[in-house]
């Protein structure tokens, strides 16, 4: 999986890249990461990037002729999906993270990094195929946008996580959020772990999970189990208990 990053700030994503999951996918060549700056790419002797906005107002825009050169210098004859992170942008979740994994994977990913007022248009309309949020708010840059999806996009690589599993029943996976986890010591602050987790019995421990899964969802992200595509894969067993937790829930208001 191949990332070119865009930024006038390489040196934010320097220890991200080397710390944790992600220096040990580099460092094995399951994953690649490479950082340019913007400035690099612009022609005057001051490596201006930014300039005012026409029709007035405040603050001042990025210019699109660095950008435009960046791009297509870093895509050295591929075609990779061009990704500007923008709050403007689809926002981003489990489902566009496996679309953009397999773009990647593919022809490789370039993330532009905006900064200041915003890019000028013409960026868009000449080198970005889409934006992509990682929220409604607004933050000074991309960079830590770009951080957060070179993270989620990494557990996509097989071998970045250890354990297969850990991934695969990761929260919206199947569109539920995850089960609660506990570990050693067996109790905390009068805290015990539930009994069926050391039962050794995997079937009830998959039960329980499945139950628990669905529990926290109605909880946290009642949302997510109005959606068709969620609620249609649910089995006969899920939505009896789905049934019973919301009878519970009626029951305590």
């Amino acid at each position: 999986m191949r990332v070119d990053v865009l930024t006038i700030f390489p040196e934010l994503l320097a220890p991200f890249l080397e710390t944790s999951l992600i220096g040990k996918a580099r460092e094995k060549g399951l994953l690649e990461v490479r950082v340019h700056d913007l400035r690099e790419h612009t022609e005057d002797r001051h490596r201006s990037v930014d300039d005012e906005p026409y029709g007035g107002g405040g603050g001042m825009v990025m210019m699109a002729p660095p950008w435009i050169r960046a791009v297509r210098a870093v895509s050295e004859g591929r075609k990779p999906w061009r990704v500007l992170l923008s709050p403007q942008g689809a926002r981003l979740d489990d489902a566009k993270v496996r679309e953009l994994a397999g773009r990647a994977s593919g022809e490789g990913l370039v993330l532009l990094c905006g900064r200041y007022e915003g890019i000028d248009e013409r960026v868009l309309e000449t080198v970005v195929d889409e934006e992509v949020s990682i929220g409604d708010y607004v933050l000074s840059g991309g960079e830590l946008p770009a951080m957060v999806l070179i993270e989620a996009l990494s557990r996509q690589v097989p071998g970045v996580v250890g354990f297969a599993d850990s991934v695969a029943n990761d929260s919206f996976r199947a569109g539920l959020l995850d089960h609660p986890h506990y570990t050693r010591p067996p109790v905390v602050e009068g805290l015990a772990v539930p009994e069926v987790l050391t039962s050794g019995d995997h079937a009830a421990i998959r039960r329980w999970r499945e139950r628990e899964a669905l529990r926290a969802t109605l909880a946290k992200r009642p949302d997510l189990l109005e959606r068709p595509e969620v609620a249609g894969r649910l089995t006969r067993e899920q939505l009896r208990d789905l049934e019973a937790l919301r009878g519970v829930e009626a029951s305590k208001s």
